[in-house]
């Protein structure tokens, strides 16, 4: 499955940015897989998971973001769920409102603008013809059938479903957050018959753009 695939290769990276455990992780928007929760746990974590579609259970609030009480925290990790979100701003302060004085963001992102022409003709190369079909698809087989060019139709699938871009998510952590770290790195490699390390290799080589954004700051004292 994508969803564990990803979770299992973004881990290492998310887990060497928060403070160390015991600290209180909340964890926005992790899905009905638990997200990093059960990792956290397992690694000595106080977490707690929030998301509308949330599994049941005392490590998670069955809510959206905005709507929940969850009390202060050392960290927020927030992976692929700012982008979609209604206002970036208010989430962000939403964020810093849940942490305590210098606490860390810690979010992985993708930057759908990255998926230019080439980048996605690269992917669907790479899709592989058996098991569930994913987004990746969904989306060659959609731009196949509007005449448009792939830069047309992408953008304006991502605009008609509000997709925020990477830049407008980093420049609202900035307002709130001091940067400690930001990278970019392999997003598409889970949709696709190749590895994290094929598709770093296609970047490095500049065939490709990074599509991934990871990024961690501490909350700024007034």
């Amino acid at each position: 499955m994508a969803a564990e695939h990803w979770l299992d290769a973004v881990w290492p990276v998310v887990h060497g940015l928060l403070p160390s455990a015991p600290a209180r992780v909340l964890e926005l928007g992790c899905g009905p897989l638990g997200g990093f929760v059960p990792r956290l746990r397992s690694t000595g974590y106080d977490a707690l998971g929030i998301d509308p579609k949330a599994p049941e259970g005392d490590d998670y609030r069955q809510v959206a973001f905005e709507d929940a009480e969850p009390g202060v925290a050392d960290a927020l990790v927030a992976s692929l769920s700012l982008h979609h979100v209604a206002d970036p701003a208010l989430v962000v302060e939403r964020i810093a409102g849940s942490l305590v004085p210098g606490g860390t963001v810690v979010v992985v992102e993708w930057d759908w603008e990255a998926l230019d022409d080439g980048s996605a003709q690269w992917a669907f190369e790479r899709l592989p013809d058996d098991g569930e079909p994913g987004w990746l698809h969904r989306r060659r087989d959609e731009w196949a059938a509007s005449g448009e060019s792939w830069e047309v139709f992408f953008r304006g699938w991502a605009e008609g479903h509000g997709l925020h871009p990477a830049g407008t998510l980093v420049r609202a952590l900035d307002a709130r957050f001091d940067r400690t770290h930001a990278a970019v790195g392999p997003y598409l490699f889970v949709e696709l018959d190749a590895t994290e390390e094929d598709e770093r290799a296609a970047v490095e080589a500049g065939l490709i753009r990074p599509a991934r954004v990871d990024y961690a700051g501490t909350l700024r004292r007034a």
